[in-house]
């Protein structure tokens, strides 16, 4: 048994599993990416209370050398996010319960909960959250790294959303974080990762579970410069319409060269046909591939099966404009035309607003940068994915150079802006310093207070840090 979960288990016992036993490898199945897969962790600790991540991280602190990641749901794709080759992965997944609070006004819920369950919880009452797009993504993660919700134009990020968090600290200290107690941690952990300790439990506000306007819109590549275009002016509109909720993916296939052009149009109301996607919905589409319903979040956010791949995400953010939009697809589709690589390589581009009225909820109230006075923007993800591991260098140069030559463009004519949304950003990009100086400042203070020996810079590689060098922190 590996030295550190050896004096882990004293401890903790049962709760900590070793290679080979039934919960250890649910524990490795279940990550979404092939390379936390693939990683071999000396053991898996499942707590079932926030007093049990207290012992735990009490214990680590007493061990020398014993790093340790923290994992949710799994689904943040680079190795080693939420996963170690040799000690233990902390796995709050056995924390996920949501309780509705008396009045309805808030839920109470675990941080290692998946947002399905947490929708299909709260959906009896006709109540929900400001969660995530994806179930199968973890409540934790999502929300200190900020969290995109189809609510968002309403409300702001997940993390605006957030009463309280219950906080582990390196201390093993349980403690609360919110706008009169510990105010300072409260607006690092909206965005700042996991540089501060452990989330255990998250309260967030409700608000009235409306059943939706989904479906998927199928478009051929010969209708790209005009579906850009519509895009372009539903994110750029100054009147933004809050129940709008659009995400347009084009999809490259390295046969053919062509691209196939996936939009998801969500209505925050029982509408179907929305004037907002008017222009959208007048541009030819693959009719027999195009659906829309009415339906709750709860069915909504289900996700489809998947076969577990490698991944990387590469992210940008630019402005709201359409001429540059078209620019940047005509670079990508040059740049992936010529270009040559393994088989098993799929890469895509997804472009989501990111308005103004959505940025202004959290302006100077989380820690990551976003303000009105930017102006509305446009979010952008390259997803790439592969099935051998011999394609790994090839696919991870694909996404970098193309995220490079996309924001070289965007720069030339003043329309990159500084931000990198942390769930999307690959660990070549940091994020952190994208909030700017007086944020990651803020950042680093909360660090030295809630974390004064380093524990979640020098002891858990997962994530980004606060400093470059993390052995060279203050």
């Amino acid at each position: 048994m590996d030295s550190c979960c050896a004096q882990i288990a004293v401890v903790l016992g049962d709760l900590v599993h070793l290679p080979g036993t039934g919960l250890y490898n649910a524990t490795e199945t279940s990550y979404w990416s092939t390379q936390e897969a693939v990683l071999v962790p000396g053991c898996v600790v499942l707590p079932q209370t926030s007093t049990d991540v207290a012992d735990f991280i009490s214990t680590v602190s007493r061990i020398t050398n014993c790093s340790f990641a923290i994992k949710t749901q799994g689904h943040a794709p680079a190795a080693g996010a939420a996963n170690i080759n040799g000690g233990p992965t902390l796995d709050l997944s056995w924390l996920n319960f949501t309780d509705i609070s008396a009045d309805f006004s808030t839920a109470r819920v675990g941080a290692g909960s998946s947002w399905s369950n947490v929708y299909d919880t709260l959906q009896p009452y006709n109540k929900t959250v400001t969660g995530g797009r994806n179930g199968a993504v973890g409540v934790g993660g999502l929300t200190i790294g900020g969290g995109i919700s189809y609510y968002s134009p309403q409300v702001g990020w997940t993390c605006d959303t957030v009463v309280n968090f219950e906080v582990v600290l390196s201390s093993g200290d349980i403690v609360n974080a919110n706008s009169t107690s510990n105010p300072d941690l409260y607006r690092a952990l909206k965005g700042g990762g996991n540089n501060f300790g452990v989330v255990t439990a998250i309260d967030f506000y409700t608000i009235d579970a409306v059943p939706l306007r989904a479906g998927h819109l199928f478009q051929s590549q010969d209708y790209a410069e005009q579906i850009l275009r519509a895009f372009a002016r539903i994110a750029s509109a100054n009147d933004y319409d809050v129940h709008a909720s659009i995400v347009t993916s084009f999809i490259f296939n390295q046969t053919t060269r062509e691209w196939t052009i996936v939009s998801v149009p969500i209505y925050t109301l029982p509408e179907m046909e929305p004037e907002v996607y008017k222009e959208l919905f007048a541009i030819p589409n693959i009719t027999e591939l195009t659906t829309a319903t009415i339906e709750s979040i709860s069915t909504l956010a289900t996700e489809a099966p998947y076969a577990q791949k490698y991944q990387a995400f590469f992210t940008s953010t630019y402005a709201a404009d359409g001429d540059l939009l078209v620019a940047l697809f005509s670079i990508a589709n040059e740049s992936l035309g010529c270009d040559s690589y393994p088989a098993d390589v799929s890469i895509s581009m997804t472009f989501e607003p990111l308005p103004t009225i959505m940025t202004r909820h959290g302006e100077k109230k989380n820690s990551l940068g976003t303000s009105p006075s930017d102006g509305n923007g446009v979010i952008l993800l390259i997803s790439v994915s592969w099935s051998n591991s011999a394609s790994t260098l090839s696919a991870e140069r694909i996404g970098r150079e193309l995220i490079y030559k996309l924001d070289d463009a965007a720069c030339t004519v003043d329309k990159l802006r500084k931000f990198r949304y942390l769930n999307y950003a690959s660990p070549a990009q940091d994020p952190l310093k994208s909030y700017g100086e007086d944020n990651l400042a803020m950042l680093r203070n909360v660090s030295r207070h809630s974390d004064p020996q380093g524990m979640f810079q020098t002891r858990v590689p997962g994530g980004f840090k606060l400093w470059e060098d993390s052995l060279a922190k203050p």
